[in-house]
């Protein structure tokens, strides 16, 4: 297990530094102008969906399924339903595909509505998500032979090919000569990244055996019955999130030039912390806490909780602190060059640091959740999400007017604290929580050194200008890192400092 662990944390690491370094290249190339808007709207339009009814729904109610039929020693049955499966997405996808194309104007004015008002910049929008589309049908595919491959513990193909998405893209930004603009060979990239993760997972399952083929779906199969009993509120919990990213992306268009990209970039940003210590937390802490439940062992079950909480707050407190204190100097140093101007970084830092008040948030819901999963109680964490995204999408057009594209992600950062109470307060009610003195201590010792980061922030920034030199280029990367470098070991000391301390004197009693 801990070799899967490492295969697949191994990949997301690669996963993510590409995607980083893909992120800095359209930042340069394309801006955050009208061009940028209609490639993010381009881009997250089947990535919408590929959420709602891909990954996370998807993989619930089909892995388990798929997993049960393998581990009941019927393999012959597994293999069925997963090519009855596999052939009913594809009809599904090609039906969708077909349906979407020529529909897509009236697609991308639902999606984006305020383009409508620039005829060029809807025109190019409409372009490009007919590139992209495409995306979607290869994705579901992926995630269907990925869930396979991961219920035979195959864990390397399918956690490596998201980098094929970020490595296509940047092949096809370098190539953007031979495209009518960079927009066009990022929408490209996209449309090719999909054809190559599915030949790179399907020639993992053909080499074991194990890749599906086409099957007549037999819909009162049980297997497949219970499949979409499962499905219907796994989509229904997926879509909820989802609603809150369609609220603004459609409300950023109706916004001047360039929110659309702002709220992409800074959201890209927020997502680095969040996507390896949040979702780490959450996948390691579920089995943990289910194990020991089913043990009988309730407090060593929310002793590992608190664990998984504490860790995760003191990983993720400095970027809350950076993004609050240095948004600017961080939007400048990764993405200030070529055509994304001072404006639109400063832009991007006002959103950036509204995104830093969800961060905490955020990742404690990760650690919070379990207290329900692990007791098969799926419905109380669906609904507090979804009550959350009713007060996101509320506040959203309360805050736009006096905030603009920052307003939409105070509404996030809002939304995030209501669903992490909501969850906190129902399992405390329950008995299905226990926070303890090590996690109070914890959490002391993280606010203790976050003010001290702080300090260091505010008045280091300007001993750091006076300290590195002029530079022709990359002035700001270095007083970043120069700050990153000291806010580290700072923080680091301060913690550790504390919490041994503390911990020395609670044996001495």
């Amino acid at each position: 297990m801990i070799r899967s662990i490492l295969s697949v944390g191994g990949w997301t690491l690669v996963s993510r530094v590409t995607g980083f370094a893909r992120d800095v290249v359209m930042a340069a190339v394309m801006g955050a102008g009208p061009m940028a808007d209609a490639f993010v709207v381009a881009f997250r339009l089947p990535n919408h969906f590929r959420a709602i009814f891909g990954e996370g729904a998807f993989n619930t109610a089909f892995v388990p399924a798929y997993a049960g039929l393998s581990e009941a020693g019927a393999p012959g049955a597994a293999k069925g339903f997963a090519d009855r499966i596999f052939a009913l997405m594809l009809v599904v996808q090609l039906a969708l595909l077909a349906l979407a194309l020529p529909l897509m104007p009236l697609v991308v004015r639902g999606l984006a509505p305020g383009f409508s008002e620039d005829p060029e910049r809807f025109a190019l929008a409409v372009s490009l998500t007919r590139i992209t589309f495409p995306y979607l049908l290869f994705m579901t595919l992926v995630t269907l032979v990925s869930g396979i491959l991961n219920a035979h513990r195959r864990f390397a193909a399918a956690a490596g090919a998201p980098v094929l998405l970020n490595l296509a893209m940047l092949a096809a930004l370098a190539l953007a000569f031979l495209f009518p603009n960079a927009a066009y060979a990022a929408a490209w990239g996209v449309a090719v990244s999909g054809v190559l993760q599915f030949a790179l997972v399907w020639w993992d399952a053909r080499r074991a055996g194990i890749a599906p083929g086409l099957a007549r779906p037999a819909l009162r199969d049980p297997a497949m019955t219970k499949f979409f009993k499962v499905l219907g509120p796994a989509v229904i919990g997926s879509a909820g999130f989802q609603i809150a990213a369609f609220a603004d992306t459609i409300i950023a268009s109706l916004l001047p030039t360039g929110a659309v990209s702002a709220l992409y970039y800074a959201d890209r940003l927020y997502q680095l912390p969040f996507g390896v210590i949040a979702i780490a937390a959450g996948t390691v802490l579920l089995p943990e806490m289910s194990r020991r439940i089913a043990a009988g062992d309730v407090a060593g079950a929310h002793a590992a909780q608190n664990r998984a909480a504490g860790f995760s707050l003191a990983l993720s407190a400095p970027f809350t602190v950076a993004f609050l204190t240095l948004p600017g100097l961080i939007m400048a140093a990764l993405f200030q060059r070529g055509a994304f101007s001072a404006e639109d970084a400063a832009r991007a830092a006002e959103v950036l640091a509204a995104y830093g008040l969800a961060l905490p948030a955020v990742v404690l819901v990760r650690s919070a959740v379990p207290s329900f999963t692990a007791r098969q109680d799926t419905m109380t964490p669906l609904w507090a999400s979804l009550s959350a995204i009713l007060v996101n999408v509320a506040l959203k057009l309360v805050l736009t007017g006096p905030y603009g594209v920052t307003g939409l992600a105070l509404a996030t950062a809002i939304s995030q604290w209501v669903n992490l109470a909501i969850l906190v307060g129902l399992a405390w009610r329950r008995g299905w929580t226990a926070p303890g003195r090590t996690l109070g201590l914890t959490v002391l010792g993280v606010a203790l050194a976050c003010a001290a980061l702080a300090l260091l922030a505010l008045y280091g920034l300007p001993l750091a200008d006076r300290l590195v030199p002029a530079l022709p280029h990359g002035r700001e990367i270095a007083v970043l890192g120069l700050l990153g470098l000291a806010g580290a070991a700072l923080y680091g000391l301060l913690l550790l400092g504390f919490l041994y301390g503390v911990g020395v004197r609670l044996r001495r009693r």
